[in-house]
């Protein structure tokens, strides 16, 4: 089917709220207002997403709450779709593959959701995967739905959409959950910078706050601060320069510390030695 692209920019953004609409669509049918669509999509952030139980590209059950423990990508599409979702999709699997490369390959699970609930079957979701190359690609789950499951999991999401002739209008839409199903992040648009969704990944995966001094929750904390994105490459990488400035910085710290300390202690000495001689 033939997509047109519309757009909104939300200034919290900084990107683009796309829609996916047919052209052909009678004149009556309502359009999705962006705005508004935005506004539904932002206020789930926070909200649990239901232990749903989908059915994946098998046939076999996929239950949501399988996939808790780790973060979890959830991508919004329907198999028909000709233009915006299989952009979407390629698009994702590029950056989760660059994602991984810097988190970790078992850091986070991606699952694409067929929301199309009458055409979205096993078969359509199998051509799907191989047509977008996601056959070897490790933890990603694809699946759909029964409609009323369908409706309370894109409700969960904040997700918008109406049927149009054809297909559907509705929000071009990447969810991201935490390890508990929250949602914690939403990214918009079919071709969104790689930051928009590393970032709240490394948010999740290694945290910016260390809540221990374990060696494992430390080590996570300098990966954090070390691994940063360059806009050249268009890629992130472990940027040693910061790992030896902090190693270095302490160690600077550590030896002045240690030279005021012995420099403190010896005007100690002389003091005592001058107030001993003072008595006698």
């Amino acid at each position: 089917m033939g997509v047109l692209n519309r757009g909104l920019l939300p200034a919290a953004l900084g990107g683009v709220l796309l829609l996916a609409a047919v052209p052909s669509a009678p004149a009556a049918v309502p359009q999705l207002d962006a705005r508004v669509a935005y506004e539904r999509s932002q206020a789930v952030i926070g909200g649990s997403v239901g232990a749903h139980v989908l059915t994946d590209r098998n046939g076999a059950p996929l239950a949501l709450a399988e996939l808790r423990g780790r973060p979890l990508v959830i991508s919004l599409v329907f198999t028909s779709c000709s233009t915006v979702c299989p952009i979407t999709t390629d698009h994702l699997r590029d950056a989760v593959a660059e994602a991984r490369r810097a988190l970790g390959s078992q850091s986070f699970a991606v699952l694409t959701f067929g929301f199309d609930a009458g055409r979205d079957r096993p078969a359509q979701l199998s051509a799907f995967a191989d047509t977008h190359h996601l056959d070897g690609v490790e933890n990603w789950f694809l699946a759909s739905a029964d409609a009323d499951t369908t409706e309370a999991l894109l409700s969960d999401l904040g997700f918008s959409l109406r049927s149009a002739a054809g297909g559907f209008d509705h929000v071009t839409q990447t969810t991201i959950l935490d390890a508990e199903g929250r949602v914690y992040r939403q990214v918009y648009g079919e071709t969104f910078p790689l930051p928009v969704l590393m970032e709240p990944l490394k948010d999740l995966v290694l945290g910016r706050v260390t809540r221990s001094l374990a060696p494992a929750d430390l080590w996570d904390r300098v990966s954090f601060l070390c691994t940063v994105y360059n806009p050249l490459t268009g890629a992130y990488r472990f940027d040693y320069g910061i790992f030896f400035g902090i190693f270095f910085g302490g160690l600077s710290l550590l030896i002045t510390g240690t030279v005021i300390l012995r420099l403190w202690l010896g005007n100690r000495r002389l003091a005592k030695s001058l107030r001993s001689r003072a008595m006698q």
